[in-house]
Formats: structure tokens, C-alpha cells, sequence
């Protein structure tokens, strides 16, 4: 009775153990698993291309090479703009094998020779190269300097539409045949193209070319566009090949920067985020902010933000000159005539010299007579508080435009005229924020300049005494620094404003300076001579998404392919071309969650 009892308890015990697996075996069945998340909905293999879901696919495989073949001949595929897969097979093969197949291979080429000169025959071009290869051949594999290889290259494209994978085949099959590289599609080898060309280390088709360590090391796959560097700072990921893009502007012929994108498309986001990296690399950033945009960021890192406008204290003086300039050069001496020469476009915007005729063009209205007197009333407004072309004098606290008004209201000719036009600097509507001793102190890491609330007559001469007060600043003191110009635009439509904006992006690598110019309006910029001037010293660019107008331009001026212009106009927000010198990437922006909180502007990230 014992052992019948014994026995019913372990039938009962492996009852409730089948049924326990059972029931397991269903719950691993409602498991997602990582293969369902990427397996595709169905797989189709036809003869000449196979379909993946919903996706038109074909894999092609090379079966020649031409006799010479150059290293980087793969780059083109690489950096294609389509998306392919490319896997390569490579089979080292015993040299011992190999020499004896090519002692056997010199001996039929020697004896055809020897047959055709004895039929008197012409010499074969082609007969005699293949003996001198293999000749070469193994003397290489004797000394060591070269390995035998068995190499398979096999390309699998991927397209919307079957129009599109065509277009797509012929493209790649035109830029193999330039370079003498035969391809063929994989007929009826569809589903083995496919297991060859996915990361499983498979080689199914096994369509394989004999090589040596000098020919297969031409097929090195990782070439394309590459912009990292062992200094700089992270702009993004590079989309041609996922790699990072780290840069160092200052390794350029200069590090001017210009960034074109319409509104939305992150164009203030992609510089303050370069200002901020910038800045942790030990640069100092000064900005000029037209629209409140960089307050957050200048609070978060301890910078200084000066609001300029008619209702606050701050005072910039036009009249300031640097304290110490490059005595190398001999630039001190010329420091006063070049502050006049800066004053002189300044009064121009000042006294309502860039007024807009019928045309539409900004014209001149000072006759040589009042720039003359002008001129002269510059020069003795510095003269009357000590200041001559002796820069033992440029110490002296300079004078303010109330002193200039006061030199031209008791000067004869047009002096009393110009004094009229200049008073509302002075004790008009727009007195005080020019019209006194500077109080400003940009000796910070990051220093914001923000004239959003100045009025639109106003702010073409705010920007143009910002910079010019940055600039004495720069020159003052030799240090990394970068410069920031939002809305650039506002800027090139005055001649005068342009031409300073000029004169800065040639002279700012001398002094340590990168100039970074930010717009929107790409037609205001490109249309006028200075500003396409700006664009051509600057070494870095970054193209965003733009309007549809502005494309063409664009085009012109970068010379861009027809793919990039037709990317141009339809980027996601945060990518973008970035040129760097002769190079360019698509890249992608990229930001940490802390780093979009300072800086993002979209109500809904901000937290």
C-alpha cells in the first residue's frame, strides 16, 4: 500500500509540473521579444529585389575591378545619400598556396609570349602587364611585404517606391562603372544577397575577387566626411555615419561663423549652445540680443546682462577709445583716426543720413561740405578735453556727444545745421543712453548686450555703438573670445553698420576673436555687397531649415548639390548643413536635458 501511495504522489507531482510548464510556455509566447520589436511585418523575395514590409529592396554584388584601383574609391557609396547596407568578406588565403599558383601562372604567360614571338606575332599590351603583375606579385609575398585575400563586397539598397530603387540602382551602378567597377544584381540570390548583407557574419552569395594587402586596403569603408577633432566642442552627430562632430573654430583660417535659418528652425538655439560649450573651454562670449533671448542662459552662468533702452541707467559712450592697443603694429598712434572713422558712419545713421529713396536703396544725404565740417568738429570736440593723435593723451576721460553738439552749434558753415539734426541725441527724445560716460563693464565670461526694448529707429545705432565699444574692448586685451550678432540683417541695410561689421569679421582672428553672425533674412543679407563679404571671410557656416526664397540663394552662394538644396527646405528642426573649411556634414544638434533647459525658448520645453 505504501509504494501505491509513493507512486500516486509523484504522477500528481508531475502533473502539476507539466501543467506549471505549460502555462509558462504561454506566458513566454505573450512576451514581446527584442526580435519581434525589430523583425519587419513580412518579407516578399522576388527575382530582382525582394520586398521588407513595406520597403523595396535590392542587393547587388561586384564581380570585377579594373587593373589599378586608388584608396577612398569606396568614399563615394559611403557618403551617398541613400540608404544602403554594405558588408565586406575578407578571406586570407596561405601564401604557400598562392605562390605556387602564380609559379604556375608565369610559366603559361612566359610561354605564350615565347609562342607569339616565334609566330612573329605583334606583342600583346596585355599579356606582358599580367606577367609583370604577377612577377611583382610574388616578389612581395617572398619578402613578407603582401598577404593573399579572397574579397567580397556585396551593396543592398533600400527604397519607397519602386521608382525610387531604380533611380537608386542606376546611381550606384553609374558611380561603380566610372571607376571601372562592374556590378550585377543578385538574380534569383535575393534572400542570400539579404543573410549577406545583415549583421550575421553570413557570406551567402560567395561572389569573391582575389586581392593583396595593398589592393583590399583601398576598400576602407570608414571615410566619410568626418569633422571630429581632438580639441573643441561638441555640435552634434554627424548623420552620414553617426559619428560626433567636435570642433575647434579657432583651428581655422579664422573663426568667423555665420548661420542662416528661418524662424523656428533652432538657429538660436544652435549658437547658444556653442556659446555655452565655448565658454566651459575657457572663452569669454559677448552677445548682442535683439530679442530677450539669452537672458536665461547669461543668469544661469553669471554673466552680465546689460539692458540697453531709454528708460534704463545704462551709458554707452561712442566717444570711448581703447586704452591699450598692439604697439607692435603701430596702431596706437592711428587709435583716434580709427575712432573717427567709426564715428563718422555712426553720425551718418545718427543725423538721418541713411534715409531710403524711391528705389528702395539706402542713399547718402551729407554733401562733402558737411562731412567736411563734420570732420573738423570730430577732431576739435577731442582736442578740447586733451586728446590728440599722441596716444600718451587717450587716457584723458574722452568727451561725450554733448560736446560734440556744443562744438557744432559754435562752428561755422554747416555746423549749426548738423547740431540741429544731432540734438535729439543730445537733450531730445533719444538723449542719455549715448549721450553720457560709459558705466559699462563687460569683464565677464559671458556679457549680454539686450536691445529689444529700444525703439526700431534707434536700434541700428544701438547695435552699431555695442559693437563699436566691443570692439575697443577686443582690441584692449588679447583673449579668446566670441561675438555674437543676432539678427545681422538689421545691420547690412546701412551701409555704414555693414562696413564696420565688415572691417570686424577681416581683423577679429588678429585679435583672438571669433565673430559669429546669426540671420534670418538671408535675401537682406546675400543682397548686399558687405554682407556677402561677411559670409565669404567667414570659415565656419551652419544652414538650417530656410524658406523656400531663400534656397536658391543659398545654393549660389554655398554651391550646393541638388540633394542638399532639396534637404534644405525640408530639415527637422535642430539639423542642418555645418561647413568647417572644405569640409561639410549633415548633422544633427544635439543637447543634454540640463543644457536645453538654459537655453530653449519653446514655452513648451521650458521648465
Amino acid at each position: 500500500m505504501a509504494k501505491k501511495q509513493t507512486s500516486r504522489v509523484d504522477l500528481a507531482t508531475q502533473q502539476r509540473a507539466r501543467e506549471a510548464a505549460e502555462v509558462e510556455a504561454e506566458f513566454q509566447k505573450g512576451i514581446t521579444t527584442l526580435r519581434d520589436l525589430i523583425a519587419p511585418a513580412s518579407i516578399e523575395f522576388k527575382s530582382g529585389y525582394f520586398m521588407l514590409g513595406t520597403r523595396w529592396c535590392r542587393t547587388l554584388y561586384v564581380y570585377a575591378y579594373p587593373r589599378s584601383i586608388y584608396t577612398g574609391w569606396l568614399s563615394s557609396i559611403i557618403n551617398l545619400d541613400e540608404v544602403i547596407d554594405i558588408s565586406m568578406f575578407i578571406y586570407p588565403v596561405d601564401s604557400l598556396i598562392v605562390m605556387n599558383n602564380l609559379r604556375k601562372k608565369v610559366t603559361q604567360l612566359e610561354a605564350s609570349m615565347s609562342i607569339d614571338a616565334e609566330r612573329g606575332k605583334v606583342r600583346d599590351p596585355a599579356l606582358e602587364a599580367a606577367y609583370r603583375d604577377a612577377e611583382e606579385l610574388r616578389d612581395q609575398l617572398q619578402a613578407g611585404m603582401e598577404k593573399f585575400y579572397r574579397f567580397g563586397l556585396y551593396v543592398t539598397l533600400y527604397a519607397n517606391s519602386q521608382d525610387e530603387l531604380e533611380f537608386a540602382t542606376h546611381k550606384i551602378e553609374t558611380i561603380f562603372g566610372q571607376q571601372m567597377v562592374l556590378t550585377k544584381v543578385a538574380s534569383a540570390q535575393q534572400e542570400q544577397g539579404l543573410n549577406s548583407t545583415v549583421p550575421q557574419f553570413i557570406d551567402d552569395l560567395k561572389i569573391r575577387r582575389n586581392m593583396n594587402t595593398g589592393a583590399i586596403s583601398t576598400s576602407f569603408p570608414f571615410t566619410s566626411a568626418d569633422l571630429t577633432q581632438d580639441n573643441g566642442i561638441l555640435y552634434g552627430v554627424n548623420m552620414h555615419n553617426n559619428g560626433l562632430v567636435i570642433f575647434d573654430r579657432f583651428s581655422l583660417e579664422n573663426a568667423n561663423m555665420v548661420v542662416f535659418a528661418k524662424s523656428g528652425a533652432g538657429k538660436s538655439f544652435t549658437v547658444k549652445l556653442e556659446a555655452l560649450r565655448t565658454m566651459m573651454m575657457g572663452a569669454d562670449i559677448i552677445i548682442i540680443d535683439p530679442e530677450n533671448e539669452y537672458n536665461r542662459l547669461c543668469d544661469a552662468v553669471g554673466g552680465s546682462y546689460i539692458h540697453l533702452s531709454l528708460n534704463s541707467d545704462t551709458r554707452v559712450n561712442p566717444f570711448d577709445l581703447p586704452r591699450v592697443i598692439d604697439n607692435e603694429d603701430g596702431e596706437s598712434a592711428d587709435a583716434l583716426r580709427a575712432n573717427l572713422v567709426t564715428l563718422h558712419g555712426l553720425l551718418r545713421l545718427m543725423l538721418g543720413a541713411g534715409q531710403v529713396a524711391a528705389n528702395g536703396e539706402i542713399v547718402n544725404i551729407l554733401s562733402p561740405s558737411e562731412e567736411a565740417d563734420l570732420d573738423q568738429a570730430l577732431i576739435d570736440t577731442y582736442a578740447r578735453v586733451g586728446i590728440t593723435s599722441d596716444p600718451l593723451t587717450h587716457n584723458s576721460p574722452p568727451p561725450v556727444m554733448a560736446d560734440l553738439y556744443d562744438t557744432l552749434a559754435h562752428m561755422g558753415g554747416n555746423g549749426p545745421e548738423l547740431a540741429q539734426r544731432l540734438r535729439q541725441y543730445t537733450t531730445g527724445t533719444f538723449a542719455g543712453i549715448f549721450s553720457q560716460q560709459s558705466n559699462v563693464n563687460i569683464n565677464n565670461h559671458m556679457v549680454v548686450f539686450n536691445i529689444r526694448d529700444l525703439e526700431d529707429e534707434l536700434r541700428p545705432v544701438a547695435m552699431y555703438i555695442v559693437l563699436s565699444h566691443i570692439w575697443n574692448t577686443v582690441r584692449t586685451q588679447k583673449k579668446k573670445r566670441m561675438l555674437i550678432v543676432d539678427e545681422a540683417w538689421q545691420l547690412m541695410k546701412w551701409p555704414d553698420a555693414a562696413n564696420f561689421l565688415f572691417s570686424i569679421a577681416k581683423r577679429a582672428r588678429k585679435y583672438y576673436l571669433g565673430l559669429t553672425t546669426i540671420s534670418q533674412d538671408v535675401e537682406d543679407m546675400m543682397n548686399s555687397q558687405m554682407g556677402r563679404a561677411i559670409v565669404a571671410n567667414a570659415s565656419m557656416q551652419i544652414l538650417l531649415k530656410q524658406s523656400p526664397s531663400a534656397i536658391d540663394v543659398l545654393g549660389q552662394v554655398f554651391k550646393l548639390t541638388e540633394e542638399e538644396l532639396k534637404r534644405l527646405a525640408n530639415f527637422p528642426v535642430g539639423q542642418g548643413l555645418f561647413f568647417a573649411g572644405q569640409s561639410h556634414v549633415h548633422i544633427q544638434i544635439i543637447a543634454s536635458q540640463t543644457e536645453t533647459d538654459l537655453i530653449t525658448t519653446n514655452p513648451q520645453e521650458q521648465r
